[in-house]
């Protein structure tokens, strides 16, 4: 196929991540041979029902060109999610880079919480409980590992 656009001149380095439960980072890089006028839109479908939407939070670099988008509100489905970055200049035609993301995938996952500690020092023994972190995705059922440190003092 042929792909429209200098080369070179499409975003590289395109990634996202999921945090604090509903907020998304995505970043990316100006294309290596992209003209300096050239600035970037992001789009995104969450699934193939829904509509695509603009970023509506860019994040930019000190050239006011756009590098970066934060989501707010979003919940993770079961499709993969489609992302669309594509690129405008006067002086030349610019590559679009387009990609297909498991957003389960990318969720940074929050600490547990209600963390609490009760030791027995006659039995010589403590229990030590939590709660699961909150997660964005519906999958409620998945397994957690723990590491536990215990430091004495």
């Amino acid at each position: 196929p042929v792909i429209a656009g200098m080369k070179g001149s499409a975003i590289e380095n395109f990634s996202c991540v999921i945090y604090n439960i509903f907020l998304m980072n995505c970043t990316w890089q100006a294309g290596r041979d992209a003209p300096a006028d050239t600035q970037y839109f992001l789009f995104w479908q969450k699934s193939r029902d829904e509509e695509e939407m603009e970023c509506e939070l860019y994040i930019q670099d000190e050239n006011c060109r756009n590098v970066g988008c934060i989501f707010q509100n979003v919940r993770i489905g079961i499709e993969k999610a489609y992302f669309l970055v594509n690129g405008s200049s006067k002086d030349s035609l610019i590559q679009f880079y387009d990609e297909y993301i498991d957003l389960y995938k990318i969720e940074k996952l929050m600490p547990p919480s209600n963390i609490t500690v009760n030791c027995d020092e006659i039995k010589n023994d403590c229990i030590i409980q939590w709660q699961p972190p909150q997660i964005s995705h519906s999958r409620k059922d998945m397994c957690f590992k723990y590491e536990i440190n215990i430091k004495y003092k």
